[in-house]
């Protein structure tokens, strides 16, 4: 395939988003997969697009964690129409993603919901994704998201600054764990910490809801030991590898390696995220990160497809993408 943007095509002549797609493909055929399963991509109103793709051009770099005055610079390497995102994500064999977007202010959720309706609509291979934030009426629109068939919400404690223990939250979250329905949440402190990021405002909402389904992206960076013993002590606690164990996320704040071991045994609630198409890197990048980290092939088939099809109760259907079981 052929998708436009700001990636130069080698003199071979074979572009260098086709050589990408066959590197994607390899990977997963290798390790005998029907294809990937992302938990953590990018999809939303354009103008909003638009508006996260400017703050990472205004911001120009974030910091690297080292107390210098260097940055590291995010640029987007998929820069690219929504159709063509949605084709290239296709081709890279990821058969299952979501549309994580979320509200940075009161008044924003139920509308970016209306529209996350009618993208999964029309988007069979995207998880119907939706959002909230804490304000009056916060419960009554999850619910009629749950019933209008979300499949994932997507919850963003830095961006939203607002505290997930919040008491307006506390019955959308009873709602949410009572119908099992995951909650992608980034809790964590990295790339930027924000007044209610870390594990102890998420601690005290799993202290209320022990049942609720979250997934902690980013593996919680930078506190990923934190978010790992949350995980070892919640069942329903999960772990997404969005941006972690890669160069770019190691340079910031990398990953522990005595931690290894536990990363090993949660393998079972552990599934790949990318940040597709927000990401300074070739997709690629990412599933080479995990597989670097050298856990061995079970937990890569567990991470990159098997996990997140479970959780989802996905069943194979063809290459076109999955259906509910």
């Amino acid at each position: 395939m052929t998708v436009s943007g700001t990636r130069e095509a080698p003199a071979d002549g074979n572009t260098g988003v086709d050589r990408e797609v066959t590197e994607v493909r390899r990977f997963w055929t290798r390790l005998g997969l029907p294809g990937l399963v992302d938990v953590h991509t990018h999809f939303m109103p354009e103008r909003v697009l638009r508006k996260v793709w400017a703050y990472f051009d205004a911001v120009g770099s974030v910091d690297d964690g080292d107390g210098g005055d260097e940055g590291v610079e995010w640029p987007i390497t998929y820069r690219l129409e929504e159709d063509e995102r949605l084709a290239l994500i296709r081709e890279f064999g990821v058969r299952a993603f979501t549309a994580m977007l979320y509200p940075h202010k009161a008044g924003m959720a139920q509308w970016l919901n209306q529209w996350a309706t009618d993208f999964a609509g029309r988007t069979p291979d995207c998880l119907h994704t939706s959002t909230l934030f804490p304000e009056p009426g916060v419960e009554a629109y999850v619910r009629e998201a749950v019933e209008s068939g979300a499949r994932v919400f997507k919850a963003h404690v830095q961006v939203g600054a607002y505290d997930p223990a919040d008491e307006l939250l506390d019955p959308a979250w009873g709602l949410l764990a009572e119908a099992g329905t995951p909650v992608v949440i980034h809790c964590g402190s990295g790339p930027a910490p924000g007044k209610h990021t870390g594990p102890e405002p998420i601690g005290r909402v799993l202290a209320r809801h022990p049942r609720l389904r979250l997934v902690v992206a980013h593996m919680g960076l930078p506190e990923y030991g934190d978010f790992l013993g949350l995980a070892e002590r919640y069942d329903e606690v999960w772990l997404d590898t969005t941006m972690a164990f890669t160069d770019f996320a190691e340079r910031m704040a990398p990953f522990p390696r005595p931690e290894l071991p536990r990363l090993a045994d949660l393998g079972d609630r552990v599934l790949l995220g990318s940040d597709f198409p927000n990401i300074p890197y070739p997709y690629v990048h990412q599933l080479h990160a995990l597989e670097r980290l050298g856990l061995g092939d079970d937990w890569l088939r567990a991470v990159c497809h098997d996990n997140g099809a479970r959780l989802f109760g996905l069943a194979d259907t063809d290459e076109k993408g999955l259906t509910a079981m």
